[in-house]
């Protein structure tokens, strides 16, 4: 059943969820099943030079390719389960956290929103209040107050810790917590996206859908040296993403970024960008980019990958084709059927 998570408008995944984009972690390669035929024939030759040499690893490959496909086909059922068990049996420990207040925010970030809406807004003034890293169109800005960060991470290990059930985040972060199921889409998330960074987005990538964006998927991601250290090169399934780091005490992991992913990898050179406890990076979904390995401690960042449905039903990011949409649950991945979503009159800069 799909449901209306903006009350007025159903949202859908693209048919290519269950065949595309299924990282092989031993391999670092990201690759598309839709046969067995199809992806010994694609996919053989590259894994034998990653070391894929013998039978068995080959058939170790497929029944992980199987796995993976079996858990994206019923990723909406089994979500919609998690949340409804999780709100039956999970206590917060910080339940005013759910709900968005301005407190949260660091006062920068306020005083940037306000010139975002502001009648005589200019783009100089605008790269005067964020930081422009060295990578193209990727910018910083305090986001959060630290003491909000805290409450927030003693929130989730909180409900880390529990006995409810959990779902990873992607394909490619093991240790992590969908947001969504936790309940945070409603009070805060939706609100900090259309009151807050549309503003931004609006001005910053008006050729990209930020003008646009009406949904979006949010999880956070751990990092541990015990655990996942660091994240491959990928892009994302979104039109603009916001990477915000909550803490704890950490050393090294700076995120780096390479070209849009349309560039070939052979022309692509990485810049690399320190990630700031209690500040966010924001970027293009589709700009190339990783985290290097933290050296001590332990990292966590809040992703939201903000979505505009506009953009997204002429092309899926992810294959690349016209999608084929299939019921989801929630915002789902961000597509409609019908391209209904009002573009928005904010102005752009020059």
């Amino acid at each position: 059943m799909t449901n209306k998570e903006d009350g007025s408008r159903s949202f859908y995944i693209c048919n290519c969820f269950t065949t595309d984009n299924i990282f092989l972690e031993d391999y670092k390669l990201h690759v598309r099943f839709s046969s067995e035929q199809q992806f010994t024939q694609d996919y053989q030759s590259p894994l034998r030079r990653l070391g894929c040499v013998t039978d068995q690893q080959f058939e170790d490959v497929l029944n992980k390719i199987s796995q993976e496909v079996d858990r994206r086909r019923r990723l909406s059922e089994t979500s919609a389960a998690r949340a409804v068990a999780i709100k039956d049996m999970y206590q917060p420990l910080h339940p005013h956290v759910y709900h968005l207040q301005e407190s949260f925010l660091a006062p920068k970030f306020k005083q940037i929103v306000e010139y975002c809406q502001s009648s005589n807004i200019s783009g100089e003034g605008l790269a005067d209040m964020l930081e422009e890293e060295a990578a193209a169109k990727v910018y910083r800005f305090p986001v959060f107050e630290k003491s909000f960060c805290e409450e927030l991470l003693e929130e989730l290990e909180n409900f880390e810790q529990s006995s409810a059930p959990k779902g990873r985040p992607n394909t490619m972060n093991h240790y992590g917590i969908l947001l969504n199921e936790l309940g945070f889409d409603e009070g805060f998330l939706t609100p900090l996206r259309e009151r807050y960074l549309h503003p931004l987005t609006s001005l910053l990538y008006p050729d990209c859908g930020g003008r646009c964006l009406d949904s979006h998927k949010a999880f956070v991601v751990k990092y541990d040296m015990n655990e996942d250290l660091d994240l491959s090169y990928h892009y994302d399934n979104a039109e603009v993403t916001l990477n915000v780091s909550l803490g704890k005490d950490f050393t090294e992991g700076n995120l780096y970024f390479g070209a849009m992913r349309q560039v070939p990898l052979s022309e692509m050179e990485c810049s690399e960008v320190q990630h700031r406890v209690t500040e966010g990076l924001l970027h293009r979904g589709q700009h190339m980019h990783g985290a290097l390995p933290i050296s001590s401690g332990q990292r966590w960042n809040l992703i939201i990958w903000m979505r505009a449905s506009q953009e997204r039903n002429k092309l899926c990011p992810m294959c690349n084709r016209k999608p084929t949409l299939v019921e989801g649950e929630g915002f789902a991945d961000g597509f409609t059927k019908h391209s209904d979503a009002q573009l928005n009159t904010s102005g752009v800069l020059t």
